[in-house]
């Protein structure tokens, strides 16, 4: 060692300090300047990691008894985890959750640097893919029952990241529960980054609970918005398009795929084959969908009771939806051979699409035929015209009675 290097301090010469401290008669400024050199020498001249975290326990169980002022202990605290946060990821974690501990009992004393403690170790389970314990090391601040009025861009940042975390860990049941605490305070923010974040993490709960219906609107929205970067905008938009392929078939869907076809953008995307047969309502063959496959994520990948997946019934109702725009009606064995299914199986989605009315039609049971409706999807489009005529003619008859001149000169010019 160097004549200029400052000598090492061990935990026993810390604990010698400290009672030499105890019942000082020093102001409180003057006593703070001690302590606080104290704690540069912990983390900077201890002999290795275990002197150094033996020591910080010594000076922070003595530091928050109840003996010292808040206002000397307190700004130490904040000390202790700024110095915290230049260690190693590995040791960091081991002191932060020593400290947590020994603070603990006095923990409504010392709320504020607890939470700045346990967002630094928070950050460092992240960094190693420690989903949940991050997680649940955030749920201990206390942020709305605590003494400390947290702000409420800051309670947002956290549920948020906590929401997040909770995905990564793919347990959306959890995550949802955050969010939604969350949302109550995103409608306010000024902070458009923490809304967007908000709006992301809301879309992935969505489709990790498979309401990707909800889910792709909120994705195409993301996808548009100018403060996302064009790469994280065109991932947002494939994702869109993953969860509209996989959503039950039906009228919404169909008006989100052709937004989506119509959004050139979507061009690119290597799943915009099946997109674009989906909208042209063409039949899909389980051949094509190898390439979509591995393009899905784990939750996508979820198989159901019979051995089906996600994609499998969303593709067997968009055949079956197909179908009934070529045919008038198809026994459930031609069915089966087109959707290449079980007739059981065929059956089975076409019932399920009529009950919720995604489809019009009736099974025949005895004949084992599906036959299909399309008088009703016409007497709607009738309607419309009809509703659409009527709104026109209300707007001439309400101009003519404004400025009937102005009208008779145009029937005449028309005429």
């Amino acid at each position: 060692m160097s004549a200029g290097a400052p000598k090492s301090i061990t935990s026993g010469a810390v604990k010698m300090r400290l009672l030499e401290l105890v019942g000082s008669a020093e102001s409180h400024k003057d006593l703070h300047l001690r302590y606080n050199r104290l704690v540069t020498e912990i983390f900077d001249t201890s002999p290795d990691e275990e002197q150094r975290l033996e020591s910080l326990r010594h000076f922070v169980r003595h530091i928050v008894n109840e003996n010292l002022s808040l206002v000397i202990s307190r700004p130490l605290l904040s000390e202790v985890g700024v110095q915290m946060a230049r260690l190693a990821d590995a040791e960091a974690a081991r002191a932060s959750t020593m400290v947590l501990a020994a603070v603990q009992p006095r923990a409504i004393s010392f709320e504020e640097q607890l939470a700045t403690i346990r967002q630094h170790l928070a950050d460092v389970y992240e960094r190693q893919n420690q989903w949940r314990e991050a997680a649940v090391v955030l749920t201990a601040i206390p942020l709305e029952t605590g003494q400390k009025q947290y702000s409420s861009e800051y309670r947002l940042k956290t549920y948020i990241k906590i929401a997040r975390l909770y995905l990564e860990e793919a347990d959306p049941d959890t995550a949802e529960t955050y969010i939604t605490r969350a949302s109550v305070l995103q409608a306010d923010s000024k902070d458009e980054e923490l809304v967007v974040l908000y709006k992301v993490c809301y879309a992935r709960v969505l489709d990790y609970r498979r309401k990707f219906l909800e889910a792709a609107q909120r994705y195409i929205e993301l996808s548009y918005r100018s403060i996302v970067l064009p790469e994280e905008r065109m991932t947002a938009l494939n994702n869109a398009v993953i969860c509209t392929i996989l959503a039950s078939a039906g009228r919404i869907r169909s008006r989100i795929l052709a937004t989506l076809f119509k959004d050139e953008r979507c061009q690119q995307l290597p799943a915009f084959t099946i997109l674009e047969k989906m909208y042209l309502e063409r039949i899909i063959r389980k051949s094509e969908l190898n390439e979509l496959v591995s393009l899905l994520q784990e939750h996508h990948k979820a198989t159901f009771a019979d051995g089906s997946t996600l994609l499998d019934r969303a593709v067997v109702e968009h055949n079956i939806l197909s179908a009934s725009k070529i045919y008038a009606n198809i026994s459930f064995e031609s069915l089966a051979a087109m959707l290449e299914v079980t007739p059981r199986k065929a059956e089975k989605a076409a019932a399920q699409m009529l009950s919720e009315e995604r489809m019009s039609g009736r099974i025949d049971q005895i004949d084992c035929v599906l036959h299909f409706h399309r008088s009703e999807l016409l007497g709607d489009w009738d309607e419309q015209i009809q509703g659409l005529c009527g709104q026109v003619n209300g707007l001439v008859d309400k101009i003519a009675s404004l400025s009937p001149e102005w009208t008779s000169r145009a029937f005449e010019l028309e005429n």
